[in-house]
């Protein structure tokens, strides 16, 4: 779809929404600012993609937040104001039928306007304080049938869908580390979307987790926004960082006689990219020990499961839908992904879907929490 296009749509939601509340609202003053606050998001919601590339990086990163900061009041706004107009509708439909002289429809108007505005900048401004906090542990049990004595209590803890990029930087990610250690894990798996930007602009801001701490080391699977941030060079870094990248392969992790295989598949859409990043759960098991006790597959798109669930896997971690980050998108992500959030089970696999560890565009999280997920494996009770 052209940009130019894209802007017109967004300069004519924008214009639905003033139309619809400013000349309901009370006062000069309120109708002012509110079609200046439209005017304004109308100009950096686009200017902010436009400029990814171009300018100074203070720049920037300065009409990178501009804009994502008005795409998330946008949003509130619009779906508001919708709701709002479909109230109404109801409300002359009823009116017209019954003939009730309960209220009036200009009255209701004029009553609703400002509560449009007023919701919309408590919702973006909570769901900020959401999305900067450094996310909270999710401790996740995972029961395994016949698990060793020797991996009871296996610890892996799973980050997601970071997107390091204008908004999200490296204090941002040092919390992350910090909070990642503390919990002492056996391994740390990342499902990717880690970066949205190349290795030239971002390697300073992802140098953090060079310090991720664990006993069996740290394990990355690519994510859709790798491959629109340069896959291979991020491969690349990610490794120098000493992080491991699993791809359509499996490493074996030994506890005394037993056995755990970690296995990592490239993104669902990676073939899309390029034919050799194509994803196959069942190439990643290729040569695994077939008497081990767990078999753990990183696949960063829930959609994955049914794959992983034909090549044996017992548990899947993934990230992607970040729960839907704010309401109400999370009741759309069931459109395109089998799970949206949580433990969930297909057939004998288990799979575990992270809301992500830190949020894609605006920085607004609504009843989709961030999260550092725990995972721990335990024995199945009979």
């Amino acid at each position: 779809m052209p940009f130019a296009f894209i802007v017109l749509i967004v300069a004519a939601l924008h214009y639905y929404i003033g139309a619809r509340i400013v000349p309901q609202l009370n006062g000069i003053g309120w109708q002012i600012g509110l079609a200046a606050l439209l005017a304004t998001s109308a100009v950096v919601m686009p200017l902010g993609f436009m400029m990814r590339r171009a300018g100074s990086e203070r720049l920037r990163n300065a009409l990178s937040w501009a804009g994502m900061l008005a795409m998330g009041l946008f949003s509130s706004l619009f779906i508001f104001t919708a709701l709002r107009d479909l109230m109404l509708l109801g409300a002359a439909i009823f009116l017209s039928a019954t003939g009730s002289g309960l209220f009036s429809i200009d009255r209701l108007e004029s009553f609703t306007a400002p509560m449009v505005p007023a919701i919309a900048i408590a919702l973006t401004f909570f769901g900020f304080l959401n999305a900067r906090r450094t996310a909270g542990v999710v401790t996740v049990e995972i029961p395994v049938a016949g698990l060793p004595l020797a991996l009871q209590g296996f610890t892996i803890v799973q980050i997601s869908d970071v997107h390091v990029g204008p908004t999200i930087r490296a204090r941002y990610v040092e919390r992350i580390v910090a909070a990642v250690n503390r919990l002492q894990p056996d391994l740390v798996a990342i499902t990717g979307d880690l970066v949205d930007g190349s290795v030239a602009q971002l390697k300073q801001q992802v140098a953090p987790l060079a310090r991720l701490a664990s006993r069996n080391g740290s394990f990355f699977v690519t994510g859709n926004h790798e491959y629109y941030s340069g896959v291979v060079p991020w491969i690349s870094e990610l490794q120098r960082l000493g992080i491991n990248v699993l791809h359509n392969e499996h490493v074996v992790i030994e506890r005394g006689d037993a056995k755990l295989v970690l296995a990592g598949v490239t993104d669902f859409t990676g073939g899309h990219f390029d034919e050799s990043h194509r994803s196959d759960p069942q190439a990643s098991l290729a040569r695994a020990p077939g008497d081990a006790a767990v078999k753990v597959l990183l696949a960063h798109q829930p959609r994955s499961a049914a794959a992983a669930s034909r090549a044996g896997f017992d548990l899947q971690l993934s990230g992607h839908t970040h729960g839907g980050q704010f309401w109400p998108w999370n009741h759309f992500v069931r459109l395109q992904q089998p799970f949206t959030a949580g433990l969930n089970r297909l057939d004998e696999l288990l799979v575990y879907v992270s809301r992500g560890t830190g949020y894609w565009g605006p920085p607004k999280r609504l009843f989709a929490p961030s999260e550092i997920t725990q995972v721990r494996l335990v024995a199945a009770s009979a």
